[in-house]
């Protein structure tokens, strides 16, 4: 599945957006919701909510790298 591929990628670079915004588990919780959506333990509700939330963690830091791995969470989302 796509969304798996792209979680791992997004889980690849997480590391730099947790570097900014250590307490910040939205990205994080987002690449969760995916697998779990692949495993059929998730409805699509929850996992729109969670890519919204990544999104809005990028908004919440300035380093660019940071930013665009809470996007590719997202997006994996």
């Amino acid at each position: 599945m796509v969304a798996l591929w792209a979680a791992a990628c997004a889980e690849r670079v997480l590391p730099l957006f947790t570097a900014c915004a250590p307490d910040d588990t939205r990205p994080q919780e987002a690449i969760e919701v995916v697998r779990e959506f692949a495993r059929g333990e998730a409805r699509i509700g929850p996992v729109r909510a969670l890519a919204v939330a990544a999104h809005a963690a990028a908004r919440s830091v300035d380093d660019p790298a940071a930013v665009a791995a809470a996007r590719a969470a997202g997006h994996a989302a």
